[in-house]
């Protein structure tokens, strides 16, 4: 694609899943790769949802390449599967520090990079399927992915005039070890496959599906796009599920309600 090759890439949330994907996607098309993530695995450690973490990971990149070019904002936790009235205002903040305020920082941080270099750049956030539809479960993991959306659209309203393109990815399912922490939960790893299997592709995701459409966005591809959420789902944000090709009567929710509620529902 046009305008990787050379050019110097953040990868952040990027020692597995999505994010390595992408950057193992964005080296093949001739980019320098930061891979940023607070595991194992990562050239550079770093906490996204601090100051001194974002800070760490720029001067890292700074100090090898001399500039920065390219953000891939991908890092994000799913939190707990607790049940609304048992979500803890803990877990929340914790999820929104991770998912909300290190988008926010990265932002910024790539914002102020580019005026120090004088340039322009582009920049991805990897929101998700819950950035743009509603669940009972994961309420702290789908309130970060509506508010990523909100810095989407101002970073790319002030990018715009500077030359700075500003888009995100909404994945759907794609099994990867975001959500390995509750395996069993109704709504967790384990049956990723099986829920997938209702969308019009009738299939899972990979991280490679999702690492394709994000080099497109940082590209010059896209040149002409900016502020564009794209859904990498299947088909999932399409399907209206009140219809049978949709799945309507497909599902028994009245073990869903007893796994949820702890009892059948009206």
């Amino acid at each position: 694609m046009r305008g990787l090759a050379g050019k110097v890439a953040v990868v952040t949330g990027a020692a597995g899943g999505i994010g390595a994907a992408t950057a193992r996607r964005l080296a093949e098309a001739g980019a320098h790769v930061v891979a940023v993530d607070n595991a194992d695995g990562a050239w550079v450690r770093a906490d996204v949802s601090t100051e001194d973490g974002v800070a760490a990971y720029m001067a890292a990149a700074v100090d090898r390449f001399g500039r920065v070019d390219l953000h891939h904002l991908n890092a994000g936790i799913s939190g707990s599967f607790a049940r609304l009235p048992e979500l803890t205002v803990e877990e929340f903040d914790r999820v929104m520090a991770v998912n909300v305020r290190g988008v926010f920082l990265g932002v910024r941080a790539a914002f102020r990079q580019y005026a120090a270099q004088g340039g322009t750049g582009s920049i991805v956030i990897t929101g998700s399927i819950g950035s743009l539809r509603g669940s009972a479960d994961l309420l702290a993991y789908q309130t970060s992915k509506h508010a990523v959306l909100g810095v989407l659209h101002g970073a790319a309203m002030y990018g715009g005039p500077l030359g700075v393109r500003v888009n995100a990815v909404a994945p759907g399912i794609v099994p990867t070890d975001l959500f390995a922490g509750a395996p069993g939960a109704v709504g967790g790893k384990d049956d990723m496959v099986r829920r997938a299997g209702s969308t019009p592709l009738r299939r899972a995701g990979t991280g490679d599906d999702v690492a394709s459409v994000v080099a497109f966005l940082l590209s010059d591809e896209a040149a002409y796009m900016t502020g564009e959420v794209v859904s990498v789902d299947g088909g999932a944000n399409i399907v209206s599920t009140v219809r049978p090709s949709g799945g309507a009567g497909a599902w028994d929710f009245a073990a869903y309600d007893r796994a949820l509620y702890g009892r059948s529902t009206p």
